[in-house]
């Protein structure tokens, strides 16, 4: 066979996948290479393809021996499957229905992460946005309600509170162009970013004056780091950016004439002190709720205990923390442009909050990688960093759990990218949509990402676009950098 042969690392798309057997399937795929006319591109297709399809869908004779493989039995509607570990008896039943948006662009392994969280016994509701891509526990892009005495940590992410700013400013962004150097010099001076980076000048410091800074040992414990890194931004996926905002028609919710402005967008979250909480709680959750195989990042814990009331002190915490955080960024920026913004938009992407149903009951609903969108609430969903960034008005719509996607979702890993792309390529794009990157590296280029256009276009249901960003000079962390937060 040679080359021609599927080998169990091609199947990796497969392996978050309950009950799919890796290597049984690499037997009888091997098995119709030899015997039928398939191609061993035609046979991946199919197995990548079938993951997401009913039954019926997926029947083509040629590869019938492979169906009970991809789709296992599963319990009949209702009946639990019951697992006794570390003397805790666990139970996961047949997943929930819920809404996927753009299903043809996510992952399999997005989606069968998803069906994990659906599957558990406390689950109430959920929905897949059309950004989705693979994480850890809840998928990028998933959104997941449970009763209001239950909070999952991997399901509101590692990056707590992960947020959205934008400050808009009454100036014409033709600036961008004749005073490019400058709006660069002020991003340089203004921003710190990278794993670890650290901040020694403060503008606003009141965030620490709360008492929730005492309330817990782990708290305490982070509070000198977190004070040190306010004012900071991480690696990864976090920028800062000048760009022209359009504004199309006059929305009282926005509050902003039609036209064209300055505008300064952020992207950074709750840093170290989001980070430690999230991986603390979240291993204390495992060792406490101990569920099979890879559902095991979605263990809970309960509210009503000392570890979960500390857990909640602590995320909404990290959420006045992160909100701090960005407006410390944009205080340094609009003081060194010496300008106040027209307006300022802000929203979480990455937390839990305490919600009411539609049936009346209280919930507590995780967003992780996803913008609540609440009827009449104002949010942004960024592109790259040269695709539009929107900003838009929630519909309210249940399906979705009120909420849109937190941006155009990437459809590749980092490591795929950094193997696929070369700094050319980088440069070729930025000079294509007229783009000035400070940092950054290939991990992050925009065709690493999905089609913001086309995400957006999946949910129309769910948000109203009231404003479009042209990001135009982007500030991100070193291409060196390690991306932990």
């Amino acid at each position: 066979m040679g080359k021609n042969k599927i080998k169990p690392k091609e199947l990796h798309f497969l392996k978050p996948i309950k009950g799919v057997d890796i290597a049984s399937i690499c037997r009888e795929a091997n098995i119709i290479l030899r015997t039928k006319n398939v191609s061993k591109h035609e046979l991946l297709n199919f197995l990548q393809n079938a993951t997401n399809k009913t039954d019926e869908d997926i029947y083509d004779k040629k590869f019938e021996p492979l169906v009970k493989y991809i789709k296992p039995d599963k319990p009949s509607e209702g009946k639990l499957q019951e697992f006794i570990i570390n003397n805790k008896r666990i139970s996961l039943r047949t997943p929930l229905p819920y809404k996927i948006y753009g299903s043809d662009n996510i992952e399999p392994g997005a989606i069968a992460q998803m069906e994990n969280a659906m599957s558990l016994p406390v689950s109430k509701a959920g929905a897949l946005m059309a950004d989705a891509h693979e994480g850890y526990g809840l998928p990028i892009g998933g959104v997941l309600a449970t009763p209001n005495n239950v909070v999952i940590p991997y399901a509101v992410g590692v990056d707590i509170a992960c947020r959205m700013c934008l400050s808009v400013f009454a100036i014409s962004p033709e600036v961008i162009h004749t005073k490019s150097e400058t709006l660069k010099q002020i991003l340089e001076e203004s921003t710190i970013f990278g794993v670890g980076s650290k901040n020694k000048k403060h503008i606003d410091t009141s965030v620490f004056d709360k008492q929730e800074w005492s309330s817990t040992k782990i708290i305490r414990k982070y509070r000198d780091l977190a004070y040190s890194q306010l004012g900071t931004s991480g690696g990864g996926n976090h920028f800062a950016e000048w760009g022209e905002l359009t504004v199309k028609g006059t929305d009282e919710l926005l509050g902003l004439e039609p036209g064209a402005y300055l505008a300064l967008l952020t992207h950074s979250g709750s840093r170290g002190f989001g980070s430690e909480i999230a991986l603390y709680y979240s291993k204390l959750a495992m060792s406490q709720i101990a569920l099979p195989g890879s559902a095991k990042h979605l263990a809970w814990l309960y509210l009503d205990t000392q570890e979960g009331n500390e857990y909640w002190i602590a995320m909404n915490l990290a959420g006045e923390y992160a909100s701090a955080n960005h407006h410390e960024i944009h205080r340094k920026v609009a003081r060194a442009l010496n300008e106040k913004p027209l307006k300022i938009v802000e929203n979480h992407h990455n937390f839990a909050w305490e919600e009411t149903l539609p049936n009346g009951e209280k919930a507590i609903v995780h967003r992780k990688g996803a913008t609540p969108a609440y009827r009449n609430s104002l949010g942004i969903i960024p592109g790259t960093m040269v695709h539009r960034a929107y900003v838009v008005r929630g519909k309210g719509n249940y399906d979705s759990l009120f909420s849109a996607s937190h941006g155009a979702g990437r459809q590749m890993s980092r490591k795929k990218a950094i193997q696929k792309f070369t700094r050319d390529d980088l440069n070729y794009i930025l000079d294509k949509y007229g783009v000035k990157l400070i940092g950054g590296g290939l991990d992050e280029v925009p065709m690493a990402y999905k089609d913001i256009g086309k995400v957006m276009n999946e949910q129309k249901d769910l948000v109203e676009v009231l404003a479009q960003f042209q990001p135009k000079i982007v500030r991100m962390a070193n291409p060196e950098r390690k991306h932990r937060w």
